[in-house]
């Protein structure tokens, strides 16, 4: 099989949650265990740092490699989900996987595979961490996919455990409080390695020193230990946050005797995450006279921060783009949302893509107001066509709708 053969076997053949949602999800390491033994155990020669996260675990993950590149290193990146192309989960000093890489990786092990049921991110993972390996990568950066206990990235004993923040989403796999998620996020700590917290609340703060605890774990808030933040290339208030947590953590790592990062390389770092790395969809200009900007933001607490920092632009009319998946909790969000705006509705190009019916009428009884559109592209032309050179154009709701966005070209 060729690449688009072999990335079109693996998105449709096997369960992949960006697709399917929920009948993807898999409540236990079992599969993974197996995989990564069939595999000899690849993890077990990488240094890694572990990211999870409901918010901010993407841009803390990249932010972490910039730094570590600045520093001379060679640096694997594991992230999910893309955007355009497969090989964006997996990077080594910002350059994709080869296309030959993953088409022999998948062609050899396809079998095993197939026999075993694995799912398409059991077998991304295995297939990532089998890349930085044979590349031997000095330290590999690796985002959890979702939750942390049982997610299939939680086979690795990292150098530092990392959680930016805890907010309620896929709450039909983690839990409806922030307590019960904290404690899903909290089981990627394991027993006597480091762990930074991003941010915490009172309910889920004694949740992460039980746990810490439990595995001998120190435990450090960034949030508190932080006072002088540095300036990123990553823009968006949302960052703040994320940016001392990566501090912390570099601290922390020079700490350990095993790397040493210089203050100049992590401000080099922060400041060239997008040139480093490649992050793309994180508060990102699209287009000037207009500005146009995108966000991958689609929880409550994500989509809170970003309207938050839309209200501090200097613009004559707001105009929306919006999409989101059919399991998103319409009543959670839309209220986050100015009512003075016009908003364009559209559907992302997915199976779990909501109608723009369903949405319309939803965002009807929240006062937001606006057409229905085929297609993301046709809403994004319409808001170009309508928007004035003194107006603002946010596009957003869904990674799904950014990701059909010309995100490399700036007008």
């Amino acid at each position: 099989m060729n690449y688009q053969e072999t990335t079109e076997w693996m998105f449709n053949q096997l369960p992949m949650y960006q697709l399917q949602g929920a009948s993807a999800y898999k409540k236990d390491l079992t599969n993974t265990l197996h995989l990564v033994d069939h595999l000899n155990n690849p993890q077990n020669s990488l240094k890694c740092i572990h990211v999870a996260g409901t918010n901010g675990k993407g841009s803390t993950s990249h932010m972490l490699a910039s730094v570590l590149q600045e520093a001379g290193y060679k640096v694997g990146l594991y992230t999910s989900p893309h955007l355009k192309d497969f090989r964006e989960r997996i990077k080594i000093n910002g350059e994709e996987i080869s296309e030959d890489f993953v088409c022999e990786f998948i062609s050899k092990h396809k079998y095993f595979f197939e026999s075993n049921d694995m799912s398409f991110f059991e077998m991304s993972v295995g297939l990532a961490f089998d890349y930085f390996a044979t590349s031997k990568v000095d330290i590999a950066i690796i985002e959890v996919g979702l939750g942390g206990r049982l997610d299939a990235t939680n086979v690795i004993t990292p150098l530092i455990s990392v959680i930016t923040n805890i907010d309620l989403d896929h709450t039909q796999f983690l839990g409806t409080t922030p307590a019960a998620i904290a404690g899903e996020k909290a089981g990627i700590i394991k027993p006597n390695v480091p762990v930074v917290i991003g941010e915490y609340t009172p309910e889920t703060k004694p949740v992460f020193l039980a746990k810490a605890k439990e595995t001998h774990s120190e435990i450090y808030f960034a949030s508190d230990l932080i006072t002088e933040v540095y300036p990123s290339d990553l823009i968006g208030d949302y960052q703040q946050h994320n940016k001392k947590t990566v501090q912390e953590t570099i601290h922390i790592l020079n700490t350990q005797n095993e790397f040493k990062v210089s203050d100049e390389n992590l401000k080099t770092g922060l400041l060239n995450v997008v040139a480093n790395t490649g992050l793309q969809g994180r508060w990102q200009q699209l287009g000037k006279n207009p500005k146009i900007i995108c966000d991958t933001a689609h929880n409550k607490n994500g989509l809170a921060i970003v309207m938050n920092q839309i209200q501090k632009e200097t613009f004559d009319n707001l105009h929306i783009v919006l999409g989101v998946v059919n399991d998103k909790d319409l009543d959670s969000v839309l209220p986050l949302f100015p009512k003075k705006a016009q908003y364009y509705f559209c559907s992302p190009n997915s199976s779990r893509g909501l109608s723009t019916v369903i949405l319309q009428e939803n965002a009807k009884k929240y006062d937001l107001i606006g057409k229905t559109y085929d297609s993301v592209s046709d809403a994004f032309i319409a808001a170009k066509e309508n928007a004035t050179k003194i107006d603002f154009i946010f596009v957003g709701g869904s990674t799904f709708v950014v990701a059909e966005l010309p995100l490399n070209k700036e007008e």
